[in-house]
């Protein structure tokens, strides 16, 4: 039997209480809305296993076109847990990491959206400036700046 290879990854979900918070923080670290819907019925609940759902999602999409992340606010049924704040070394969704041109100009830029460094700005080796951030609703964003180019 073939073994299935994989092709890409599309996409990984945040939800999120305020799409249009969410949507502008992105949007500062430089990602583009793609579209904006309102996903419903049958079809979706069986996806999820929430049965009748009723989600609000925003598509933001790298300057590159390959990366993609779904901003997610649920309006039925209600959210049954908060993972917002939990700390770095929690289980499940850590966190995403962009790569940005000068990491101190985006941090400055951020922190207007309300953001706050975890920890601070720490260089690894000769390669890359590295952060930890608590931007919109908590959500926790990597930042790396490369400082060798290949």
């Amino acid at each position: 039997m073939k073994k299935s290879k994989l092709l890409r990854m599309d996409n990984i979900s945040i939800v999120v209480e305020s799409l249009d918070n969410a949507i502008s923080f992105f949007e500062e670290i430089g990602l583009t809305l793609e579209g904006r819907a309102t996903i419903e019925g049958e079809w979706s609940g069986r996806v999820t296993g929430l049965e009748s759902q009723r989600v609000e999602i925003a598509m933001m999409v790298t300057p590159d076109g390959h990366s993609r992340i779904e901003l997610s606010r649920f309006l039925q049924p209600s959210i049954q847990s908060d993972h917002r704040n939990a700390p770095v070394n929690a289980f499940g969704y850590l966190r995403v990491m962009f790569t940005v041109e000068d990491i101190d100009e985006m941090v400055s830029r951020l922190e207007k959206h309300g953001a706050k460094l975890v920890s601070e700005v720490v260089q690894y080796e000769n390669a890359y400036r590295l952060c930890y951030i608590r931007g919109v609703e908590g959500i926790l964003i990597g930042l790396a700046e490369q400082l060798v180019h290949t």
